[in-house]
């Protein structure tokens, strides 16, 4: 397996409005918008794009929202190695209509990881 990169999700409590201000913030430190689903903003460093950090409302989709995500090269194989070792699956593998292939499973201290592809 390869992790392509691991990515905080920040949780934005206050809604757009924090979105907007932490894009604002974080562009001061030189990151600039990568992606932006109104519910997640992405952003990125420019001279190493692996180095991201997302702002997220909410979960478009999932029960709850991920405290990070990590994109693999094999979403499958590391589901079934998780559900295999009896891994706590929060959210089913799934194909998600923005073009990823993901589940949520929770980690030994509680936190929610979004595991994730991104499909051809």
């Amino acid at each position: 397996m390869t992790v392509r990169r691991v990515v905080p999700n920040i949780r934005a409590e206050g809604g757009v409005e924090a979105v907007r201000e932490s894009r604002t913030f974080y562009g001061l430190l030189g990151l600039q918008e990568v992606m932006d689903h109104g519910w997640i903003m992405t952003l990125g460093s420019p001279s190493s794009p692996t180095a991201q950090v997302s702002f997220m409302i909410h979960d478009k989709t999932a029960p709850v929202t991920p405290d990070l995500s990590v994109e693999v090269d094999d979403v499958d194989a590391v589901y079934e190695a998780l559900r295999e070792n009896g891994a706590e699956i929060v959210h089913p593998l799934q194909d998600e209509e923005w073009g990823v292939r993901r589940f949520f499973v929770r980690d030994p201290n509680g936190r929610v990881v979004n595991v994730l592809t991104h499909r051809g």
